[in-house]
Order: C-alpha cells, then structure tokens, then sequence
C-alpha cells in the first residue's frame, strides 16, 4: 500500500467533506476548517509527479480560491448567499479533483 497517496487521497477527501459541512451548517469553524484543510491538500499535490498533477494541482488552487475569500467575507459581511456560492464552487472543484484521482488510480492499476 502506498501511504503517501493514503495520506494526499485522504486529504482530498477531508477537504470535500468538510465544505460540504459547511453547507449543512452554517458555522464560521467549519468553514475555517474547510479552507485549511484544504490547503493542506494542494501542499501535498505540490509534490505529486503523474500524468495528472498539474489538474489535481489546479483544482485545489481553484478551491483554496474560493474557500479563503468565503471566509473573508463570512466574516466581514453578511451576504450569505456570496459564501454559500463559493463554497459551492469549492465543493464542484474537489469532486473533480477526486474524479481525476480515481482516473489517475485506474490508469495506474491497468499498468500493472
């Protein structure tokens, strides 16, 4: 088993999630945590060398983009309907992060 790819698919994974939390409740925490763990992730994806990284690294900027200037403004105002979009974004941008990481995966299982 590769725990280097356990560890970033995790993270990934993590990171959907907990945005997606965020849209189940409205809490200034879950989306502080959303954005971090999610920038935890795109770290990992920087040291990623296949076919796919540079998309796997693209997709998490797009949703780092969108989950910090959330917060931002969950913070500095109340227009709910512009965070709740962002996060949207963000939740849209990690599923095709992990649709790449399953693409990744059956390529790499039909090499063996």
């Amino acid at each position: 088993m590769n725990w280097g790819k356990v560890i970033y698919v995790f993270f990934a994974l993590m990171s959907l999630t907990t945005a997606a939390g965020f849209l189940y409740d409205k809490n200034e925490i879950a989306l502080f945590v959303a954005a971090s763990i999610n920038l935890v992730s795109t770290l990992l994806k920087i040291g990623i060398r296949n076919v796919l990284a540079a998309e796997l690294f693209a997709s998490s900027l797009v949703a780092d983009l969108h989950l910090i200037p959330a917060f931002v403004i969950l913070q500095t105002s109340t227009n709910d309907t512009l965070v709740y979009s962002l996060v949207i974004g963000a939740v849209i941008a990690n599923i095709f992060s992990l649709a790449l990481v399953l693409i990744e995966s059956s390529k790499t299982q039909e090499e063996f």
